[in-house]
């Protein structure tokens, strides 16, 4: 039997236009939020603080509630989900801003959707991808070469640029495998109870990298900045509370295909952000190339939506990515 969408007539337009315009302008903005954090802070601490933080506070929250407490197997996997996502993908996005400009860092992340469409089908055995998919993988591919090769930050090519560029790549790719497993792993029936063991998950994990590369000795905590503090509590409160609060409460009660539009308003977002407030440039070069990535998302996203509905092998309960046509999201 076919699943109903989320009825909205029942829930007053404007508590969702408030619930969608948090998740565009809040996660839109992680970006430049965390550009500005890793000038003055680690980028390894600075993930593991606000995933640690952001963590505890979702998950006493859930079970001051009532919420029910997780089982081991739900650990496990929770943990498992918050270390390819958070350590290996955000971790990944938060080194490399860095060298990167956080706008395109923000479209270079919008290609996840298009990652999940291609390994859902070549490691969880789903149907072959359609021609669309394709044609999306190949506009995401152009419009990324397109972004590396002038990409306006003034960067000489012996800098870390380059290399900022392909870890954002391959963080985007880690980004979708954890969305895949997520599908399939058993979590809490709790999403924010999930979400919450996620979070601490990674975030110990981040710790722990920041640790094993030297980043706690380096750490100088007279030399942190206003701005990077304010940056963080930016990124715990906005980014990571009230942006997945929104987006999981969407989730319920709005079109999925409506809420699923943040993967094409955040880069946007993102972009004039980082060149209002951050000072970044924004040549015709970037304004093509973005353009093309986000027209690959939009096919790919069009493509999903023809595809009929695939049993999980497990009920998903809460996931740090909580999508429901395989786009995903990570702030």
């Amino acid at each position: 039997m076919k699943k109903a969408l989320p009825a909205t007539s029942s829930v007053p337009w404007p508590a969702v236009a408030a619930a969608l315009l948090a998740v565009y302008i809040f996660w839109g903005g992680t970006y430049l939020a965390m550009k500005f954090a890793v000038r003055t802070v680690p980028p390894f601490f600075l993930a593991g603080t606000r995933f640690c933080l952001a963590g505890a506070m979702v998950y006493a929250w859930d079970a001051l509630r009532g919420a029910p407490a997780p089982r081991p197997v739900h650990l496990k996997n929770a943990s498992i989900i918050g270390g390819i996502m958070l350590l290996c993908g955000n971790g990944s996005l938060v080194w490399a801003e860095q060298f990167v400009p956080s706008g395109s860092a923000a479209v270079i992340y919008a290609m996840v959707p298009v990652w999940v469409a291609l390994l859902a089908w070549l490691w969880q055995g789903e149907k072959r991808p359609g021609w669309l998919v394709f044609v999306g993988l190949a506009l995401g591919l152009l419009g990324i070469s397109l972004l590396i090769e002038k990409s306006g930050a003034g960067l000489p090519r012996e800098s870390g640029l380059w290399t900022g560029y392909a870890v954002l790549v391959l963080g985007s790719v880690f980004w979708a495998v954890g969305a895949l497993y997520s599908r399939v792993a058993e979590l809490p029936p709790s999403p924010m109870i999930s979400i919450g063991v996620q979070m601490l998950a990674g975030g110990l994990l981040c710790l722990l990298v920041g640790l094993m590369t030297g980043e706690w000795k380096a750490l100088d905590f007279a030399s942190v900045s206003a701005r990077s503090v304010l940056s963080m509590g930016y990124l715990v409160f906005f980014g990571s509370i009230i942006g997945y609060s929104a987006y999981i409460w969407l989730l319920k009660v709005a079109d999925p295909i409506l809420v699923t539009t943040n993967n094409y308003v955040n880069p946007v977002v993102a972009i004039f952000a980082g060149a209002m407030l951050g000072g970044e440039r924004i040549t015709p070069q970037i304004v093509t190339a973005s353009s093309v990535i986000i027209f690959s998302v939009i096919i790919v996203s069009m493509a999903n939506r023809k595809k009929p509905a695939v049993a999980l092998k497990r009920p998903v309960s809460g996931t740090v990515c909580c999508s429901t046509d395989g786009l995903t999201k990570r702030r």
